[in-house]
């Protein structure tokens, strides 16, 4: 299947990427480069020993976008490219919108011109908000707390009335839990620009001696040990999650895609310890505003109708997550 993955230079989009290509897919990168490096595509041939196109573009460019479905005429797309960080979205919303919502409009209107019916949306479990129960599951209310989550939400929104107008199209909306973890080969990675704002990416950079201490946001929360719990997912487990999801059938399809298990912060920092035989200084800090003290995902539905499942332990993330980084210190 030719499949055109946006944002696919970036962290989730290129383990993405490479299971796409071993499964025999012809895949095309269409990324901007704005939170990713070019280093990714060299890497990502060499992994797969293949052949493998992309397109330096803004998912916003309505021109570039017409050009690339004319030439490369997918049969699907896998949709990552966004921006991602909650803290952002607060102070820069317009833009937030204007990439996450516009862009996805754009992506979808040069898709109808082409015939292209299929998607697969990278969303994110910001889209439910505080949680009314646990785990999360796909009837969990939404009610995103922060302006990425509305963006996230608005899109899934957007996406399934075009699919409601398109007989025979599909979407498949993806909400990840908490990506981490590199792969195997430990030549691609998560690569932060700037302070990273995910816990792993912190704890590694620590470790490998970026930085000097992990700030860690309260430890007062009504959890085992005081800090907050979240569902890690291993970024391998999440990219055969993509795969799984072309072989969905046509309409509108939502899925959760975590583990079910829920790791505090003390324990993702005793694991990566363990993981690299050295220290993490910390620092005890107050809450963050708009922090949740726990989620975790019911992934059971992905698990009956894409016959899916998470595999990777917490050991094989931390230990993924060293290997990335110490052999790749100051990232790409």
């Amino acid at each position: 299947m030719r499949v055109l993955v946006t944002g696919g230079a970036g962290y989730i989009g290129s383990h993405t990427v490479l299971e796409l290509m071993a499964a025999g897919h012809d895949v095309q990168v269409l990324d901007n480069f704005e939170n990713a490096s070019p280093e990714v595509l060299v890497r990502l041939r060499e992994l797969s020993n293949g052949e493998l196109s992309h397109v330096e573009a803004d998912i916003r460019d309505s021109d570039s976008l017409a050009q690339v479905m004319q030439d490369f005429r997918p049969e699907a797309v896998v949709h990552f490219a966004g921006l991602k960080s909650v803290p952002e979205s607060g102070t820069n919303p317009l833009r937030y919108y204007d990439v996450n919502v516009t862009g996805t409009l754009r992506l979808v209107k040069a898709m109808e011109a082409v015939g292209c019916g299929r998607i697969i949306f990278s969303s994110s479990a910001t889209v439910y908000g505080a949680p009314q129960y646990l785990p999360y599951d796909e009837k969990h209310p939404c009610a995103p707390v922060n302006v990425y989550g509305r963006t996230k939400l608005m899109a899934e929104q957007a996406l399934t009335d075009w699919q409601a107008t398109q007989p025979g199209s599909s979407v498949v909306l993806l909400r990840y839990f908490n990506p981490v973890g590199a792969h195997a080969s430990a030549q691609i990675g998560e690569d932060p620009r700037g302070v990273p704002g995910n816990l792993m990416p912190f704890v590694a950079q620590v470790a490998v001696g970026r930085r000097e201490t992990l700030q860690v946001f309260g430890d007062d929360y009504d959890t085992p040990d005081g800090t907050g719990v979240r569902d890690y997912i291993h970024v391998v487990d999440l990219a055969r999650a993509h795969l799984a999801a072309l072989d969905a059938a046509s309409g509108a399809s939502v899925y959760n895609v975590g583990t079910g298990t829920g790791y505090s912060v003390m324990d993702m920092v005793k694991g990566f310890e363990a993981a690299s035989g050295r220290p993490i200084p910390l620092e005890i800090s107050a809450r963050r505003p708009g922090d949740l003290p726990a989620y975790y995902a019911d992934s059971s539905r992905a698990q009956a109708e894409l016959n899916w499942r998470a595999e990777h332990t917490l050991d094989d993330i931390c230990a993924s997550t060293w290997r990335w980084q110490s052999q790749n210190p100051n990232g790409y």
